[in-house]
């Protein structure tokens, strides 16, 4: 099974949303679009602190 990994070569900001559009084969515009989306609907704060915490969780891609 392929992990979840921070995209060195698809990131805007840390990689994360790059790293689970990669993982998941979905296109990462995407993705970033429904988590900004995702953001704005929840207040910011839950999807915020779940990115934050990815960043620091998931590796980087050698």
């Amino acid at each position: 099974m392929k992990e979840i990994k921070r995209s060195k070569g698809n990131r805007k900001l840390a990689g994360v949303i790059g790293g689970l559009a990669e993982r998941f084969n979905i296109n990462a515009n995407l993705l970033r679009v429904i988590f900004i989306i995702g953001i704005i609907s929840t207040g910011f704060f839950p999807l915020a602190i779940i990115y934050l915490l990815l960043v620091y969780i998931l590796p980087n891609e050698v």
